[in-house]
């Protein structure tokens, strides 16, 4: 075993003598450009390690700039985001802005419009019950509003205040099961009476002789007592007619009333009022309706 050692051991001694010795030779021996053969070794060993360094530090740098890239850009796009969403934001707000704009206009040109006395409220409340329909306004008896007088909107008739406290009071919708209002079609002059289902209206007590189609806008005759004669109730949207009557006459209401912001209450008797309807279609004014008193 030991004389094995020995022999590995006098093997690599005489490799490193050889080694040796092609070092001192190739350090003496030059190449046809006058370079000693072990510089030329030399160096081209050491270049291709630079080389292969110098491709790895590249590569480490261009990767970690390409890390810091798209850090910056997730932070751009993060604060984008941001901005985005504060602009929309923004957007809704200007947009309810705008819309609370339009219907102000609309309820001062109503109230330009119409000889009588209102009061402009505020819709604060609405009914969550399917069968009483109601809304909650934000002014009350201390604005002098009392019970049964009529609501308008620029579209047409909203409905009557049945409960008004002193800051508040309550509106049942004409839509309401149990609301109801005289009412004439206003190319025939037929009257019946509108009373409301919960979603939509219906035309009864109307003459079977009468003149009534589908499309005809019906608007309110004042013999009721609340609301003044020729504000828009709504238009026929279909007639069932019967032996020798009507059957079913359904109205669609003027009036959305799942998006009211704002009303009158008239605060003025009650008299003969308008003989054309008076309300603002779509948001725009109409003309200002004739007003004649009885």
């Amino acid at each position: 075993m030991a004389l094995l050692d020995i022999r590995q051991r006098t093997g690599y001694l005489f490799m490193a003598v050889i080694i040796g010795h092609i070092i001192l030779i190739s350090a003496q021996v030059n190449t046809d450009r006058g370079v000693p053969v072990l510089e030329a070794v030399t160096f081209g060993a050491f270049a291709e390690v630079q080389r292969g360094a110098s491709t790895l530090i590249g590569g480490v740098r261009t990767s970690w700039d390409d890390y810091l890239a798209l850090q910056s850009v997730r932070s751009d796009n993060e604060q984008l985001r941001r901005e985005v969403a504060q602009l929309q934001v923004a957007l809704q707000q200007q947009r309810a802005l705008a819309q609370q704009s339009r219907t102000l206009v609309d309820l001062l040109q109503l109230r330009e419009q119409v000889q009588l006395e209102t009061v402009a409220a505020a819709v604060i409340a609405g009914s969550a019950s399917p069968d009483f329909r109601t809304l909650t306004i934000d002014k009350g008896s201390a604005d002098g509003l009392r019970p049964d007088m009529a609501v308008i909107a620029p579209a047409g008739v909203v409905g009557r205040i049945i409960t008004p406290s002193a800051r508040a009071a309550k509106v049942q919708l004409l839509i309401d099961r149990n609301a109801a209002a005289g009412a004439i079609v206003e190319r025939s002059r037929a009257q019946g009476v509108v009373e409301g289902t919960g979603g939509d209206l219906r035309l009864n007590y109307v003459s079977g002789t009468a003149d009534v189609r589908s499309g005809d806008v019906v608007i309110t005759s004042g013999i009721d007592g609340i609301y003044p004669k020729g504000f828009v109730v709504g238009q026929i949207e279909s007639v069932e007619r019967g032996a020798g009557e009507f059957g079913t006459v359904v109205i669609r209401p003027a009036v959305d009333f799942s998006s009211i912001e704002a009303v009158l209450v008239v605060v003025s008797p009650v008299l003969s009022g308008v003989e054309e309807p008076v309300a603002i279609d779509e948001g725009a004014a109409t003309e200002p309706a004739t007003q004649a008193r009885e």
